[in-house]
């Protein structure tokens, strides 16, 4: 295949695939065994073998194959003129009409600091394991730093540990304000903000504790905490307003198809199995275990390869709904976007996993949305024991306290609190149903909204229980209380 023909081959080429590159010493064929990220019809970054050798291929094509290949050159080369320590440049060309190509050295058994984030993120808060990895990272972008330099694209997954060494990747992200010299203390906050913007809310306490571990690597600047904050908390809501784009968009994390006649939205790693539970959903639902049927919704559990799942049909009850309904986005739109939102923001919810809107000519009519199950008991049934008592246990008390903080935190209500809409899965209160969820854009608007939600949770229990006097003393009694 030639370079230029990967352009038409889409997000999955057949694989392995053979190019013909050259460098310095004349053609060769790269054999390209397995991809790692694609942008389609521009940048296919992949394993294969080069000369005999194994290689990180980074192949660039399309129209802008040129401004991309240059821009990773230079990165690279500025890492590894800094005496950074990044892979092994092997070859690299452009060719006109053709495409970029870049081959490093293969870091064989490599592990990225984001993958051994994922393996200790559930430990509590900065348990040692949790410090461990954040402080690798954070050193290391010191290092960064102290040299001129910053990673526009900076996240756990381009720092690569290796043979005792941690590896600067991406050299398309890498920008430099002067070479050789400390980056300024405005950079380094903008940086900084991007990184500590990534990380869960709940590590947010222990932010200047984590900036130690910065600063013993590059010490230049006074870095005001205050500052920092204001910069994390912009970067925050700039990502989580580009990732609900992408809740709704055909793109790496998400597989969307939109038309007259149906929009389709699947996560993507879970597109070969949806797309037949979607085609089949009515049947499911029939062979299933129902929750609720008739009327606006219809809700049950389902088995699909051995695997539970819980498929909601939004109905259409007559033509008075329909008139009601096709012409504003369906309540199983609503449902992805803020199951997607919670998810993102790190609050418990089901994964949201596919949604169909049937549609003619536009007009929306029946919907589905596809989710994972949740074993667990709702709070009704497993505060159930310990509605005289109030004995409630702490632990699960304090994963209460611990949800509505950051509802209040994030300014989110729900919109129908009742007791069977929160489930106790891994430690955690999960709420499910998330038709009339809204993330409020003042307080002046959540205000009110949480009186309604706080007000709704509370009668889940008679007033004169133990169990009610138990949470009614533990929750803000208002959204002004805790945002002050």
């Amino acid at each position: 295949m030639r370079l230029s023909e990967l352009k038409n081959s889409g997000r999955s080429p057949v694989l392995p695939l053979s190019l013909e590159l050259a460098d310095a010493a004349g053609p060769a064929q790269l054999q390209l065994l397995s991809l790692l990220r694609v942008l389609p019809g521009q940048r296919y970054v992949g394993a294969g073998v080069w000369r005999g050798r194994p290689v990180l291929a980074k192949l660039l094509v399309g129209p802008k194959a040129a401004r991309h290949f240059q821009r990773e050159l230079n990165g690279v080369r500025l890492l590894a003129q800094q005496g950074l320590t990044t892979p092994l440049l092997l070859a690299d060309g452009l060719q006109e009409g053709e495409g970029g190509w870049l081959l490093f050295e293969f870091l064989q058994d490599s592990q990225s600091l984001g993958e051994a984030w994922q393996r200790v993120e559930n430990l509590p808060v900065l348990a040692d394991e949790q410090t461990a990895v954040l402080a690798e990272a954070l050193g290391a972008i010191a290092q960064l730093h102290a040299k001129g330099l910053w990673q526009e694209d900076l996240h756990l997954d381009n720092l690569l540990r290796h043979g005792g060494q941690l590896y600067l990747i991406d050299g398309a992200g890498i920008c430099v304000e002067e070479a050789g010299k400390p980056l300024s203390r405005s950079r380094v906050l903008e940086n900084l903000g991007v990184f500590f913007a990534q990380l869960p809310k709940s590590l947010e306490p222990f932010t200047e504790e984590l900036l130690v571990h910065y600063l013993l690597g590059n010490a230049e600047h006074a870095l005001p905490l205050e500052a920092l904050e204001k910069q994390v908390n912009r970067v925050r809501g700039w990502r989580l307003r580009d990732f609900l784009n992408k809740v709704g968009r055909d793109c790496s994390l998400f597989s969307v198809q939109r038309g007259p006649f149906a929009l389709r939205a699947i996560r993507r790693e879970e597109e070969a199995t949806m797309l037949p539970v979607l085609e089949q959903a009515d049947a499911l639902l029939d062979q299933g275990h129902l929750y609720k049927t008739g009327g606006a919704a219809s809700v049950g559990r389902v088995a699909v390869a051995g695997r539970t799942l819980v498929v909601k049909r939004y109905n259409i009850k007559g033509l008075a709904h329909w008139l009601k309904r096709f012409w504003r986005p369906s309540r199983a739109w609503h449902s992805w976007r803020e199951g997607n939102r919670l998810a993102f923001l790190g609050i418990a919810t089901p994964k949201p996993l596919a949604l169909l809107e049937q549609r003619f000519f536009w007009l929306r009519r029946r919907a589905y949305l596809v989710t994972e199950y949740l074993p667990g008991p709702d709070i009704i049934e497993r505060f159930a024991p310990f509605v005289d008592s109030g004995e409630a246990p702490e632990s699960e008390l304090l994963a209460l306290d611990r949800l509505f903080a950051e509802l209040i935190r994030e300014r989110i209500s729900h919109g129908d609190f009742k007791g069977h809409n929160l489930f106790w899965h891994e430690d955690r209160w999960a709420l499910i149903d998330l038709d009339s969820m809204c993330q409020h854009a003042s307080l002046s608007s959540f205000a009110p909204a949480y009186a309604r939600d706080r007000a709704r949770f509370m009668r889940n229990w008679p007033e004169s229980s133990h169990l009610y006097q138990v949470i009614d003393q533990r929750l803000p009694k208002t959204a002004h209380s805790t945002q002050a």
